[in-house]
């Protein structure tokens, strides 16, 4: 087994992250999971998050593009694991991910083979001495789905061994290349912090996004909701980890 040295790719701030968690069996992740990685388990259960956040002061390659420097992601992803030889890192898979525009999508596609698809967007974030409340929409099909969250506007640390914790604490990405390869990247930032959600509401089209087999699980109301205040990242050059066996 191989794994290539990665650079430099992406730096932003990532903000206001919504991330609504729901429990699913195993076997319903097993067709998306990446060769060389296994599912990571919450207290033994497996978990996909519907995210959505805000991309903002994007830079490529140290380049800001104009009209590609704030935008909204919303995105279906589980949790994995990979052990390299020495020590287990834990990282994410996508099952989609849409963005509001079309080189952003084209970009993932081909460097990470990430499930990305363009969809008009927007989104509301608003903050009170109180209150804040984010809200991403994204029309797919002639049809605007959204998802929304409120929390009290006052920060908390993310408490060790929680599920907070497991949710936010995974700083890489693996996708499938193929049957014998995957592509496997980092993400840095900071330890975030989080705002105590009050309320969450989402009405998404469950079926023409991630499939009927999906439906089941993600229309239940989620087992938890997090919203993340966000921090400046650095996303790395994909590796590829390859078997030559």
């Amino acid at each position: 087994m191989q794994t290539e040295k990665a650079g430099a790719f992406l730096s932003a701030e990532w903000a206001y992250l919504i991330m609504a968690n729901y429990e699913v069996p195993a076997d319903l992740l097993t067709p998306y999971l990446p060769p060389f990685t296994e599912l990571d388990r919450w207290q033994g259960k497996i978990l996909v998050s519907l995210v959505g956040f805000m991309f903002q002061n994007t830079r490529v390659w140290n380049v800001a593009w104009p009209m590609h420097v704030n935008f909204e992601e919303v995105n279906l992803r589980f949790y994995v694991r990979r052990f390299d030889g020495t020590e287990w890192q834990r990282g994410v898979t996508f099952i989609s991910e849409i963005v509001p525009k079309p080189v952003i999508a084209l970009m993932a596609n081909r460097l990470y083979n990430e499930p990305y698809r363009y969809a008009k967007m927007k989104h509301e974030i608003v903050t009170s001495e109180k209150e804040v409340r984010a809200n991403y929409s994204w029309r797919i099909g002639g049809r605007w789905n959204r998802m929304e969250a409120r929390a009290k506007n006052s920060l908390e640390e993310i408490a060790p061994n929680s599920k907070a914790e497991f949710i936010f604490e995974h700083y890489r990405g693996y996708n499938k290349l193929n049957d014998h390869a995957t592509i496997e990247y980092t993400v840095e930032h900071p330890r975030w912090q989080t705002y105590p959600v009050e309320d969450f509401t989402a009405e998404v089209d469950i079926s023409r996004l991630y499939g009927s087999q999906f439906m089941p699980f993600l229309l239940k109301p989620p087992s938890s909701v997090f919203l993340a205040k966000g921090s400046p990242v650095v996303i790395r050059k994909p590796n590829k980890i390859i078997s030559f066996l």
